[in-house]
């Protein structure tokens, strides 16, 4: 085990818990730390710090992730949304939510940084695998799975004394080195592939037409009998903690959910749950969630909605069939994040019965910004194309009444994703907010902060989850491991802020950045600079300061020259010591010619579209003479 010592002789962790008082479930509790000392053989190093009685329970917190596969910010009624999730909004209440969260805007780029607590461009997904550009192939930090140059959280928490248990979509290699079994899981369940069906081994694409699931380091001929992916990731789940449950080790386990990313598969009595809600269309819900969250504490007084993507049209201008069908979309997603929910709450569920949950941290977010992208015309290319013509064999249940079924694909578009990101600009694959930040819960007896309170000023990033964990686990990053030197961790523990000793793990001179398909961003307190690829962004820098301005509605960099040379060269910074190589082809290289034109979305224009009928005053009427 990799101890770090304190200037006290104890581990960090547990110093910090001895100069905490003690209160309810924290993190600071005597018992909480008479456990972690008798887990780590250190009981009796410091008597004054520990009862006697306390020899009687040395186990260190179980350790529960779930991650929501393109889940928005505001998708969770604990943060704004007309979404039932009763079992997350739950744990919200239990414990703590932050609104300055930050993953990375695609879902393998994420993974990678929080398993390995390593840039992406240094730990094997510098771009996603599927779109590695030609110029990034071949190069280190571009392998597209996570490399073998880093250390997993799985690894060192197994060294630690942890169980480890994998659920879910893994997308960060297939072949049997890269596998989660190959990376510090013990037990696994796991979609390898980004994307899929959910009912069976369909994949998306002619040249790879089955998806590739392992269990337990095997790979799969089949899958088990009345499979649905949500129902049967949190059964394997259970099982995994049952089967070595008495046996006095914690256990870590990434629940690492395909819900809700497309396509929305969903059993047919979740499918109507909302009849008729999204109708009124985007606009009226986006101004509804934000109301909430303002109501709520989420975003402060005073919050705008960033705007309406250009090329997204005005819902009230559309005829009433079509709204509806495309309410029928979003219906379908919410039915989706509630089966998700769901299923959450049948594991907490279970672990309150089998005496586990009062001693589980839990840490719940979405991977990145909500899918607001056309990933089927992406795969499906042109008509007559082999992967068209694969599609249309494969996915051709296109009809409403069967979305949701094996056989359809469905997703709900930019639209809802602005929906989903509520208040934030944009979607996925984007460096604007609404492609990398998102709603963040944890809970359990780390957290000593008031139940159900809110967190604005903490500046937290993915990449943080391993250092907190590793910390909460009673042991440290190593310098080597196996033989080999591990490369650079960047994230900071968040012991001290889930304790109530301090807001944010960051000040406001540390910096973060990210560059994904060319689009690229570095933010450094409330200041935050962005480039990003025309139209979706103007190919320049832009600066927005997000404190005054969350959604980035107003460009500063003409009136602030300065700042953003002070804060371009903080990216340069980052990108050289990260390995950046900015990308000569992108998934986005087409879209200035296949999207509209960019231009201002305003309120109210342009009037003629809004007019209502002249009605004369009934006085001044009269038939022709």
């Amino acid at each position: 085990m990799h101890v770090k010592e304190s200037s006290r002789g104890l581990p960090e962790v547990a110093t910090r818990i001895a100069r905490q008082p003690r209160r309810g479930r924290g993190f600071c509790s005597s018992r909480m730390l008479n456990r972690l000392l008798i887990a780590l053989g250190l009981f009796g190093i410091a008597p004054g710090l520990v009862a006697p009685a306390a020899a009687q329970s040395p186990r260190r917190p179980n350790i529960v992730i779930i991650i929501a596969d393109d889940m928005g910010f505001a998708d969770m009624g604990s943060y704004g949304s007309e979404i039932k999730t009763p079992n997350l909004d739950a744990l919200a209440k239990e414990g703590v939510r932050f609104t300055t969260f930050y993953t990375h805007a695609t879902c393998s780029v994420t993974r990678s940084i929080l398993l390995s607590g390593v840039d992406s461009h240094l730990n094997g997904l510098g771009n996603m695998d599927e779109w590695t550009a030609p110029n990034q192939m071949g190069v280190d930090g571009y392998e597209g799975v996570l490399n073998d140059r880093v250390v997993t959280l799985p690894q060192l928490l197994k060294d630690a004394g942890y169980h480890t248990y994998m659920v879910g979509k893994w997308h960060l290699g297939k072949q049997p080195s890269h596998i989660p079994a190959a990376r510090g899981f013990e037990r696994d369940f796991a979609l390898l592939d980004g994307m899929g069906s959910y009912w069976d081994m369909t994949n998306f694409s002619a040249a790879s037409p089955r998806s590739v699931y392992t269990e337990d380091g095997r790979y799969l001929r089949q899958l088990p009998d009345d499979y649905y992916a949500t129902t049967t990731y949190t059964d394997k789940m259970i099982k995994f903690i049952d089967e070595n449950h008495g046996d006095g080790k914690p256990f870590f386990a990434y629940v690492c959910h395909q819900a809700p990313h497309e396509p929305y598969h969903l059993p047919k009595e979740w499918r109507d749950r909302h009849v008729g809600k999204y109708d009124r269309g985007w606009d009226a819900l986006r101004q509804e969630r934000l109301k909430r969250q303002i109501e709520l504490g989420i975003m402060p007084p005073g919050t705008q909605l960033a705007e309406r993507m250009w090329f997204v049209p005005d819902a009230s201008l559309l005829a009433p069939a079509a709204r509806a069908v495309l309410g029928k979309k979003m219906e379908i997603y919410a039915g989706l994040v509630e089966n998700l929910d769901f299923h959450v709450g049948r594991l907490i569920e279970h672990l309150k019965n089998i005496g586990e949950y009062e001693n589980t941290v839990f840490i719940v977010f979405g991977d990145n910004g909500a899918e607001g992208n056309d990933l089927y015309k992406l795969i499906t290319g042109s008509s007559g194309s082999r992967d068209f013509l694969f599609a249309a064999a494969n996915w051709s249940e296109t009809h409403p009444n069967a979305w949701g079924d094996p056989g359809s694909w469905l997703a709900y578009g930019p639209m809802w994703a602005q929906v989903s990101m509520t208040p934030f600009s944009q979607y996925k694959g984007l460096v604007a907010e609404g492609g990398i930040r998102n709603a963040l819960i944890v809970s359990g007896p780390v957290v000593n902060r008031p139940k159900g309170s809110i967190n604005q000023q903490g500046l937290m990033h993915v990449a943080d989850i391993k250092p907190t964990l590793l910390e909460i686990a009673g042991t440290s990053y190593p310098e080597t491991y196996a033989g080999k030197e591990t490369l650079p961790t960047y994230g900071k523990s968040w012991g001290a802020v889930l304790a109530g000793q301090a807001e944010s793990p960051r000040t406001d001179q540390d910096v973060l950045g990210w560059e994904i398909f060319g689009n690229r961003a570095v933010r450094q307190g409330n200041w935050k600079l962005r480039w990003q690829i025309r139209p979706l962004g103007t190919g320049e820098w832009e600066l927005f300061d997000l404190a005054a301005d969350p959604g980035e509605m107003h460009d500063l960099a003409a009136g602030r020259p300065e700042k953003v040379q002070e804060m371009l060269a903080l990216w340069e910074v980052y990108a050289q010591q990260n390995n950046v190589i900015l990308p000569n082809r992108t998934v986005f290289e087409s879209s200035e010619k296949d999207l509209p034109r960019r231009v201002p979305v305003q309120a109210g224009y342009p009037p003629a579209n809004l007019k209502q009928q002249f009605v004369p005053p009934a006085d001044m009427l009269a038939d022709p003479k």
